[in-house]
C-alpha cells in the first residue's frame, strides 16, 4: 500500500513538472538560460507578494494566452 501511495505521488510530481516546463515553452522562453528563468521567477514571486494589481494583470495575460489556444 505504501509503495502505491509513493508511486502515485511521484507520478503526480512528475506530471506537475512536465506541465510547468510546458509553460516555459509556451511563453517562448525555451532557449533562455536557466539562471535567467529562475531569477525572473524569484523576482516575480517577490512582486506578487506585495502587489495584487500585478497578480491580476499577469493572470489576465495568461488567461488570454490559454484562450487563444482553446485551453
Amino acid at each position: 500500500m505504501s509503495k502505491t501511495v509513493t508511486s502515485d505521488g511521484r507520478k503526480k510530481d512528475t506530471r506537475d513538472k512536465i506541465e510547468l516546463g510546458g509553460l516555459i515553452v509556451k511563453a517562448g522562453l525555451r532557449f533562455e538560460k536557466r539562471a535567467l528563468l529562475l531569477g525572473a521567477l524569484i523576482d516575480l514571486q517577490k512582486r506578487l507578494k506585495s502587489d495584487d494589481t500585478e497578480r491580476t494583470r499577469l493572470t489576465a495575460i495568461g488567461a488570454e494566452a490559454f484562450g487563444n489556444e482553446g485551453e
